[in-house]
Protein backbone atom coordinates (compact mmCIF):
# COMPACT_ATOMS: atom_id res chain seq x y z
CA UNK A 1 0.00 0.00 0.00
CA UNK A 2 1.00 3.15 -1.10
CA UNK A 3 1.61 5.60 1.77
CA UNK A 4 0.32 9.08 0.33
CA UNK A 5 3.24 12.34 0.37
CA UNK A 6 0.51 14.67 1.78
CA UNK A 7 -2.72 15.25 2.68
CA UNK A 8 -5.41 13.94 0.72
CA UNK A 9 -9.15 14.86 0.35
CA UNK A 10 -11.96 12.29 0.74
CA UNK A 11 -13.42 10.65 -2.48
CA UNK A 12 -15.70 13.22 -4.69
CA UNK A 13 -13.86 16.57 -3.31
CA UNK A 14 -11.77 16.48 -6.33
CA UNK A 15 -14.98 16.02 -8.52
CA UNK A 16 -16.50 19.17 -7.37
CA UNK A 17 -16.74 22.08 -9.91
CA UNK A 18 -16.00 24.97 -7.25
CA UNK A 19 -19.74 26.97 -7.10
CA UNK A 20 -18.56 30.53 -9.25
CA UNK A 21 -20.59 33.32 -8.34
CA UNK A 22 -22.71 35.93 -10.78
CA UNK A 23 -20.07 38.63 -12.13
CA UNK A 24 -20.61 42.12 -10.68
CA UNK A 25 -18.63 44.12 -12.67
CA UNK A 26 -17.92 45.71 -16.12
CA UNK A 27 -14.49 47.23 -16.51
CA UNK A 28 -14.53 50.80 -17.82
CA UNK A 29 -18.15 51.29 -17.42
CA UNK A 30 -19.48 53.93 -15.37
CA UNK A 31 -22.47 52.52 -13.89
CA UNK A 32 -23.61 49.21 -13.63
CA UNK A 33 -26.42 47.47 -13.41
CA UNK A 34 -25.73 44.07 -11.25
CA UNK A 35 -28.47 41.31 -12.80
CA UNK A 36 -26.76 38.16 -12.31
CA UNK A 37 -27.29 37.76 -8.83
CA UNK A 38 -31.43 37.53 -8.51
CA UNK A 39 -30.66 40.51 -6.20
CA UNK A 40 -33.89 42.64 -5.09
CA UNK A 41 -33.81 46.03 -6.77
CA UNK A 42 -35.45 47.26 -3.96
CA UNK A 43 -32.83 46.75 -1.27
CA UNK A 44 -33.70 45.43 2.05
CA UNK A 45 -36.46 46.87 4.45
CA UNK A 46 -35.15 49.87 6.10
CA UNK A 47 -36.57 48.53 9.76
CA UNK A 48 -34.48 45.63 8.48
CA UNK A 49 -31.32 47.91 8.04
CA UNK A 50 -32.25 49.63 11.34
CA UNK A 51 -32.03 46.47 13.24
CA UNK A 52 -28.67 45.32 11.94
CA UNK A 53 -27.25 48.82 13.16
CA UNK A 54 -28.32 48.50 16.23
CA UNK A 55 -26.35 45.15 16.89
CA UNK A 56 -23.10 47.38 16.36
CA UNK A 57 -22.95 48.27 20.14
CA UNK A 58 -22.62 44.78 21.18
CA UNK A 59 -20.61 42.93 18.33
CA UNK A 60 -18.41 41.38 21.25
CA UNK A 61 -21.34 39.28 22.47
CA UNK A 62 -22.18 35.58 20.65
CA UNK A 63 -25.47 35.57 19.10
CA UNK A 64 -28.29 33.05 20.38
CA UNK A 65 -26.83 30.02 19.36
CA UNK A 66 -30.60 28.28 18.80
CA UNK A 67 -31.61 31.96 16.92
CA UNK A 68 -34.59 31.77 19.45
CA UNK A 69 -36.04 35.02 17.98
CA UNK A 70 -36.13 34.36 14.54
CA UNK A 71 -37.88 30.60 14.63
CA UNK A 72 -40.35 32.13 16.77
CA UNK A 73 -40.97 35.27 14.17
CA UNK A 74 -40.86 32.83 11.14
CA UNK A 75 -43.25 30.91 13.43
CA UNK A 76 -45.38 33.46 13.48
CA UNK A 77 -45.18 34.57 10.40
CA UNK A 78 -46.31 31.43 8.48
CA UNK A 79 -48.35 29.71 11.26
CA UNK A 80 -45.25 26.89 12.40
CA UNK A 81 -44.05 25.59 15.19
CA UNK A 82 -40.87 26.82 16.19
CA UNK A 83 -39.34 23.48 17.65
CA UNK A 84 -39.59 22.60 13.79
CA UNK A 85 -37.57 25.20 12.47
CA UNK A 86 -33.77 25.49 12.22
CA UNK A 87 -31.67 28.52 10.66
CA UNK A 88 -29.06 28.86 9.21
CA UNK A 89 -25.75 31.22 6.97
CA UNK A 90 -28.33 31.15 3.86
CA UNK A 91 -29.88 28.32 3.10
CA UNK A 92 -26.72 26.99 0.91
CA UNK A 93 -25.59 26.25 5.14
CA UNK A 94 -29.05 23.90 5.57
CA UNK A 95 -28.45 22.08 1.82
CA UNK A 96 -25.27 21.14 3.10
CA UNK A 97 -26.46 20.33 6.42
CA UNK A 98 -28.97 17.67 5.31
CA UNK A 99 -26.02 16.06 3.11
CA UNK A 100 -23.99 15.75 6.32
CA UNK A 101 -26.58 14.47 7.97
CA UNK A 102 -28.15 11.80 5.41
CA UNK A 103 -25.55 10.75 2.62
CA UNK A 104 -21.99 8.79 3.16
CA UNK A 105 -19.95 6.85 0.69
CA UNK A 106 -21.64 5.11 -1.89
CA UNK A 107 -25.14 6.81 -1.34
CA UNK A 108 -26.88 8.91 -4.09
CA UNK A 109 -28.72 11.94 -4.36
CA UNK A 110 -31.13 12.81 -7.15
CA UNK A 111 -31.19 16.53 -8.59
CA UNK A 112 -32.56 17.42 -12.07
CA UNK A 113 -30.63 18.43 -15.16
CA UNK A 114 -30.24 22.79 -14.60
CA UNK A 115 -31.07 22.48 -10.87
CA UNK A 116 -28.96 24.21 -8.45
CA UNK A 117 -25.56 24.11 -8.59
CA UNK A 118 -24.75 22.99 -4.64
CA UNK A 119 -27.18 19.83 -4.93
CA UNK A 120 -23.89 18.07 -6.76
CA UNK A 121 -21.40 20.09 -4.43
CA UNK A 122 -23.13 19.46 -1.29
CA UNK A 123 -23.34 15.66 -2.65
CA UNK A 124 -19.93 14.85 -3.89
CA UNK A 125 -18.42 17.06 -0.90
CA UNK A 126 -19.64 13.66 1.60
CA UNK A 127 -18.71 10.73 -0.90
CA UNK A 128 -22.07 10.32 -2.43
CA UNK A 129 -22.94 10.38 -6.01
CA UNK A 130 -24.84 12.99 -7.98
CA UNK A 131 -27.64 11.42 -9.85
CA UNK A 132 -29.46 13.78 -12.31
CA UNK A 133 -32.72 13.27 -13.48
CA UNK A 134 -33.45 14.66 -17.30
CA UNK A 135 -36.43 17.72 -17.44
CA UNK A 136 -38.61 18.24 -19.65
CA UNK A 137 -39.50 21.97 -21.07
CA UNK A 138 -37.01 23.01 -18.43
CA UNK A 139 -39.10 21.91 -15.74
CA UNK A 140 -38.72 19.03 -13.11
CA UNK A 141 -39.94 15.94 -14.79
CA UNK A 142 -41.75 13.75 -11.69
CA UNK A 143 -41.77 10.56 -13.66
CA UNK A 144 -37.89 11.26 -14.70
CA UNK A 145 -37.11 11.46 -10.71
CA UNK A 146 -39.27 8.60 -9.67
CA UNK A 147 -37.11 6.42 -12.07
CA UNK A 148 -33.62 7.61 -11.55
CA UNK A 149 -34.69 6.27 -7.68
CA UNK A 150 -32.43 2.87 -6.83
CA UNK A 151 -31.93 1.12 -3.33
CA UNK A 152 -29.05 3.47 -3.00
CA UNK A 153 -30.85 7.10 -3.33
CA UNK A 154 -31.29 8.93 -0.01
CA UNK A 155 -32.12 12.39 -0.58
CA UNK A 156 -33.93 13.98 -3.78
CA UNK A 157 -33.11 17.55 -3.94
CA UNK A 158 -36.44 19.80 -5.45
CA UNK A 159 -35.66 23.63 -6.31
CA UNK A 160 -39.36 24.83 -6.81
CA UNK A 161 -39.43 27.20 -8.44
CA UNK A 162 -36.07 26.38 -10.49
CA UNK A 163 -33.17 28.74 -10.34
CA UNK A 164 -31.97 29.35 -13.73
CA UNK A 165 -35.15 28.38 -15.59
CA UNK A 166 -37.47 29.98 -13.18
CA UNK A 167 -39.47 27.18 -14.39
CA UNK A 168 -42.03 25.49 -11.30
CA UNK A 169 -43.75 22.12 -10.10
CA UNK A 170 -47.51 22.40 -9.20
CA UNK A 171 -48.32 20.90 -6.33
CA UNK A 172 -50.45 18.06 -6.77
CA UNK A 173 -46.93 16.65 -9.10
CA UNK A 174 -44.97 17.20 -5.83
CA UNK A 175 -47.13 15.47 -3.55
CA UNK A 176 -47.22 12.52 -6.34
CA UNK A 177 -43.26 12.96 -6.56
CA UNK A 178 -43.62 12.40 -2.02
CA UNK A 179 -45.46 9.62 -2.79
CA UNK A 180 -43.36 7.65 -5.15
CA UNK A 181 -40.58 7.75 -3.36
CA UNK A 182 -39.50 5.21 -0.63
CA UNK A 183 -39.95 6.38 3.17
CA UNK A 184 -36.41 6.47 4.12
CA UNK A 185 -35.87 8.66 1.11
CA UNK A 186 -35.83 12.43 2.35
CA UNK A 187 -37.36 14.85 -0.42
CA UNK A 188 -35.91 18.28 -0.17
CA UNK A 189 -38.23 21.17 -1.40
CA UNK A 190 -35.82 24.29 -1.93
CA UNK A 191 -38.34 27.46 -2.49
CA UNK A 192 -35.68 30.42 -1.81
CA UNK A 193 -38.08 32.24 -4.73
CA UNK A 194 -41.38 30.84 -2.78
CA UNK A 195 -42.73 34.64 -2.07
CA UNK A 196 -42.69 35.81 -5.78
CA UNK A 197 -44.84 33.19 -7.08
CA UNK A 198 -48.01 33.79 -7.96
CA UNK A 199 -49.98 30.78 -9.24
CA UNK A 200 -53.35 28.94 -7.57
CA UNK A 201 -51.13 25.51 -8.03
CA UNK A 202 -48.22 25.99 -5.94
CA UNK A 203 -47.14 25.65 -2.60
CA UNK A 204 -44.02 26.10 -0.84
CA UNK A 205 -44.14 22.58 0.83
CA UNK A 206 -45.44 23.92 4.36
CA UNK A 207 -48.33 21.87 4.47
CA UNK A 208 -46.61 18.08 2.74
CA UNK A 209 -43.62 18.93 5.62
CA UNK A 210 -46.27 18.98 8.28
CA UNK A 211 -48.20 15.97 7.22
CA UNK A 212 -44.87 13.67 6.76
CA UNK A 213 -42.10 12.32 8.06
CA UNK A 214 -39.13 12.99 4.78
CA UNK A 215 -39.90 16.08 3.74
CA UNK A 216 -37.98 19.22 4.35
CA UNK A 217 -38.29 22.46 3.20
CA UNK A 218 -35.73 25.37 2.99
CA UNK A 219 -36.23 29.11 2.61
CA UNK A 220 -33.80 31.79 2.27
CA UNK A 221 -33.74 35.83 3.18
CA UNK A 222 -31.71 36.67 0.26
CA UNK A 223 -33.84 37.40 -2.31
CA UNK A 224 -37.44 39.15 -1.86
CA UNK A 225 -36.03 40.14 1.75
CA UNK A 226 -32.75 41.70 0.67
CA UNK A 227 -30.53 40.21 3.38
CA UNK A 228 -28.24 38.42 1.19
CA UNK A 229 -25.34 39.95 2.76
CA UNK A 230 -26.07 38.51 5.73
CA UNK A 231 -26.53 34.94 4.95
CA UNK A 232 -29.62 33.56 6.75
CA UNK A 233 -31.76 31.02 5.54
CA UNK A 234 -34.12 28.56 7.03
CA UNK A 235 -35.61 25.29 7.21
CA UNK A 236 -39.17 23.61 8.55
CA UNK A 237 -39.07 19.91 8.85
CA UNK A 238 -40.13 16.70 10.73
CA UNK A 239 -38.59 17.00 15.05
CA UNK A 240 -36.75 14.03 13.65
CA UNK A 241 -34.83 15.80 11.34
CA UNK A 242 -34.15 19.15 13.03
CA UNK A 243 -32.43 17.56 16.20
CA UNK A 244 -30.38 15.35 13.60
CA UNK A 245 -29.30 18.63 11.98
CA UNK A 246 -28.89 20.96 15.39
CA UNK A 247 -26.52 18.17 16.06
CA UNK A 248 -24.27 18.82 12.95
CA UNK A 249 -24.67 22.81 12.70
CA UNK A 250 -22.35 24.85 13.47
CA UNK A 251 -23.37 26.07 17.48
CA UNK A 252 -23.60 29.57 16.45
CA UNK A 253 -24.12 29.78 12.57
CA UNK A 254 -26.52 32.08 12.51
CA UNK A 255 -25.03 36.16 13.17
CA UNK A 256 -26.61 38.45 15.58
CA UNK A 257 -26.80 41.15 12.93
CA UNK A 258 -28.49 38.48 10.80
CA UNK A 259 -30.74 37.68 13.13
CA UNK A 260 -32.01 41.29 14.04
CA UNK A 261 -32.43 41.90 10.15
CA UNK A 262 -34.14 38.90 9.52
CA UNK A 263 -37.27 39.43 12.85
CA UNK A 264 -37.67 43.01 10.99
CA UNK A 265 -37.63 42.32 7.56
CA UNK A 266 -40.78 39.31 8.59
CA UNK A 267 -42.27 42.34 10.18
CA UNK A 268 -42.05 45.03 7.30
CA UNK A 269 -44.65 43.11 4.76
CA UNK A 270 -45.62 46.20 3.14
CA UNK A 271 -41.73 46.35 1.80
CA UNK A 272 -42.20 42.78 0.51
CA UNK A 273 -45.31 42.98 -0.68
CA UNK A 274 -43.57 46.49 -2.99
CA UNK A 275 -41.27 43.85 -4.10
CA UNK A 276 -43.52 41.15 -5.29
CA UNK A 277 -45.55 43.54 -7.01
CA UNK A 278 -42.32 45.46 -8.82
CA UNK A 279 -41.32 42.03 -9.68
CA UNK A 280 -44.43 40.85 -11.36
CA UNK A 281 -44.51 44.31 -13.14
CA UNK A 282 -41.17 43.92 -14.89
CA UNK A 283 -41.08 40.56 -14.88
CA UNK A 284 -43.92 40.03 -17.03
CA UNK A 285 -42.99 43.38 -19.11
CA UNK A 286 -39.46 41.95 -19.21
CA UNK A 287 -40.73 38.53 -20.76
CA UNK A 288 -43.20 40.14 -23.39
CA UNK A 289 -40.68 43.13 -24.76
CA UNK A 290 -37.57 40.54 -25.09
CA UNK A 291 -39.72 38.06 -26.73
CA UNK A 292 -40.87 40.74 -29.31
CA UNK A 293 -36.80 40.75 -30.46
CA UNK A 294 -36.66 37.11 -31.60
CA UNK A 295 -35.63 35.44 -28.50
CA UNK A 296 -36.97 32.62 -26.37
CA UNK A 297 -37.76 33.70 -22.83
CA UNK A 298 -37.97 30.51 -20.51
CA UNK A 299 -41.64 31.30 -18.42
CA UNK A 300 -40.37 32.13 -14.93
CA UNK A 301 -42.10 32.44 -11.66
CA UNK A 302 -39.06 33.83 -9.94
CA UNK A 303 -37.59 37.23 -10.05
CA UNK A 304 -35.67 36.64 -13.08
CA UNK A 305 -35.62 35.53 -16.94
CA UNK A 306 -33.92 33.03 -18.59
CA UNK A 307 -33.04 34.09 -22.54
CA UNK A 308 -32.14 31.65 -25.07
CA UNK A 309 -29.71 33.14 -27.93
CA UNK A 310 -29.62 31.54 -31.46
CA UNK A 311 -27.22 29.32 -32.00
CA UNK A 312 -25.51 31.56 -34.60
CA UNK A 313 -21.96 33.27 -35.17
CA UNK A 314 -22.10 36.71 -34.00
CA UNK A 315 -25.55 35.90 -32.02
CA UNK A 316 -24.65 33.69 -29.32
CA UNK A 317 -25.51 34.27 -25.45
CA UNK A 318 -21.53 35.39 -25.25
CA UNK A 319 -21.59 37.85 -27.91
CA UNK A 320 -24.77 39.29 -26.35
CA UNK A 321 -22.87 39.36 -22.69
CA UNK A 322 -20.19 40.88 -24.17
CA UNK A 323 -22.41 43.49 -25.42
CA UNK A 324 -24.55 43.92 -22.49
CA UNK A 325 -21.49 44.11 -20.31
CA UNK A 326 -19.77 46.91 -22.19
CA UNK A 327 -23.22 48.85 -21.38
CA UNK A 328 -23.19 48.27 -17.81
CA UNK A 329 -25.54 45.20 -17.84
CA UNK A 330 -23.91 42.22 -16.25
CA UNK A 331 -26.18 39.70 -16.32
CA UNK A 332 -25.40 35.41 -15.66
CA UNK A 333 -23.54 33.00 -17.55
CA UNK A 334 -25.04 29.89 -16.99
CA UNK A 335 -22.89 27.40 -19.22
CA UNK A 336 -22.26 25.57 -15.80
CA UNK A 337 -26.30 24.82 -15.28
CA UNK A 338 -25.83 22.74 -19.00
CA UNK A 339 -27.05 25.93 -20.75
CA UNK A 340 -24.02 27.37 -22.82
CA UNK A 341 -26.14 29.47 -25.09
CA UNK A 342 -28.31 31.26 -22.42
CA UNK A 343 -28.30 34.58 -20.27
CA UNK A 344 -29.81 34.58 -16.83
CA UNK A 345 -31.46 38.21 -16.05
CA UNK A 346 -32.57 39.15 -12.60
CA UNK A 347 -35.16 41.87 -12.42
CA UNK A 348 -33.74 44.91 -12.01
CA UNK A 349 -34.71 48.33 -11.92
CA UNK A 350 -37.06 50.22 -13.98
CA UNK A 351 -33.80 51.87 -15.96
CA UNK A 352 -31.58 49.02 -16.05
CA UNK A 353 -34.92 46.43 -17.29
CA UNK A 354 -35.21 49.00 -20.09
CA UNK A 355 -31.66 49.44 -20.71
CA UNK A 356 -31.28 45.48 -21.49
CA UNK A 357 -34.35 45.51 -23.87
CA UNK A 358 -32.94 48.27 -25.91
CA UNK A 359 -29.00 46.37 -25.85
CA UNK A 360 -30.53 43.53 -27.17
CA UNK A 361 -33.16 44.84 -29.76
CA UNK A 362 -29.78 46.93 -30.86
CA UNK A 363 -27.92 43.27 -30.75
CA UNK A 364 -30.52 41.63 -32.79
CA UNK A 365 -30.47 44.06 -35.16
CA UNK A 366 -33.95 45.28 -34.37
Amino acid sequence: MTVPQRPVPRPGVLAIDAYVPGKSQAPGVAKVFKLSSNETPLGASPSAIEAYKTVAAHLQDYPDGASTDLRQAIGRTFGLDPDRIICGAGSDDLLNLIARAYLADGDEAIHTTHGFLVYPIATLGTGARPVVAPEKNFTADVDAILKAVTPRTKVVFLANPNNPTGTYVPFDEVKRLHRGLPPHVLLVLDAAYAEYVRRNDYEAGIELVATSENVVMCRTFSKIYGLAALRLGWLYGPAHIVDALNRIRGPFNVNAPAIAAGIAALADTAHVERSRDHNERWLGWLTEEIGKLGLVVTPSVGNFILIHFPDKPGKMAKDADALLTSRGCVLRAVRAYHLPNALRMSVGTEEANRLVVKTLAEFMGK
